[in-house]
C-alpha cells in the first residue's frame, strides 16, 4: 500500500464496521489509533493512514496531507495528489482488510478534516457516515458535491471547540451551512475546548456512530 497506516482491528473474524481516521497537520498514523478502545466500545475497526507530506515539527518530523501556505493561496495540486493517494489507499483497505461495507465511516481531525470530506463529498455511497473534528469544509468543494441523493442520506457530524485557535469556530459554522446546503442530514456539537478531542467528544462521536451505524432506526 502507498500510504503508511496503522490498524486496530477488534476481536472476531468480521467483517468489521469500519472507521477511516485522517490525522491532522503534523501527526502521524499512531495519532489517532489510541482512541480506537474508546470509540463505541471499541467495536470498530480503525485504519489510519498517514500522510503523504513529510514536515518538520521541532527536533522531529511529523506528516501532513498537503503544505499550509500562510496567507496565500492554497495548493490545489498538492490537495489533488492527496486525494488520489487517499482514495487509493482506501481502495486497497478495502480488499485487503474485512471491512464490513455497509458500515464504513470516514472521520478526519484538522487537515485530516479537510480530506475527509472531499472523499466523502466525491464518494458520499461509499460511506455510512462521515465526521469532521476541528477542521472546516473547503468552500470549493461545494461545487465538486457529487450523488445528490447519496449525499442527502449521509449522516454527518461536526465537532469544534469554541476555543479553537487553529481553526476558528466560526468557520466550522460557516461549514454546517454549507453542508446543509447540500441537504446532508448534518448533526452540529460546539465544546468548551480548544483545538483537541476531549472525553466529551469521544462521548458524542460514540454516540452518533452506534446510532446512525451500529444500530440505526429504519424508518418505514
Amino acid at each position: 500500500m502507498r500510504l503508511i497506516h496503522a490498524v486496530y482491528e477488534p476481536a472476531g473474524e468480521g467483517p468489521h464496521p469500519t472507521l477511516i481516521a485522517m490525522h491532522g497537520f503534523g501527526a502521524n498514523a499512531l495519532d489517532l489509533l489510541g482512541l480506537a478502545p474508546y470509540i463505541a466500545d471499541g467495536r470498530f475497526m480503525v485504519i489510519c493512514p498517514q500522510g503523504p507530506m513529510e514536515v518538520p515539527i521541532g527536533p522531529t518530523r511529523g506528516y501532513a496531507w498537503f503544505p499550509i501556505r500562510m496567507g496565500g493561496p492554497p495548493d490545489r495540486e498538492a490537495i489533488e495528489d492527496a486525494g488520489r493517494a487517499a482514495t487509493e489507499f482506501l481502495n486497497v483497505a478495502l480488499q485487503k482488510y474485512p471491512v464490513d461495507r455497509k458500515k464504513l465511516v470516514i472521520l478526519g481531525f484538522s487537515q485530516g478534516g479537510m480530506m475527509a470530506y472531499r472523499l466523502a463529498v466525491r464518494n458520499p455511497s461509499k460511506f455510512a457516515a462521515l465526521v469532521g473534528i476541528a477542521t472546516m469544509f473547503p468552500p470549493e468543494l461545494k461545487d465538486e458535491a457529487r450523488e445528490p441523493e447519496s449525499l442527502e442520506r449521509l449522516p454527518t457530524l461536526v465537532q469544534h471547540g469554541r476555543a479553537d485557535d487553529m481553526i476558528e469556530i466560526t468557520r466550522a459554522r460557516a461549514s454546517v451551512e454549507t453542508l446543509q446546503s447540500l441537504n446532508m442530514p448534518v448533526t452540529f456539537r460546539e465544546y468548551d475546548c480548544g483545538h483537541e478531542i476531549t472525553a466529551e467528544t469521544l462521548t458524542d462521536l460514540s454516540e452518533f456512530l452506534t446510532t446512525k451505524v451500529l444500530e440505526p432506526v429504519i424508518s418505514a
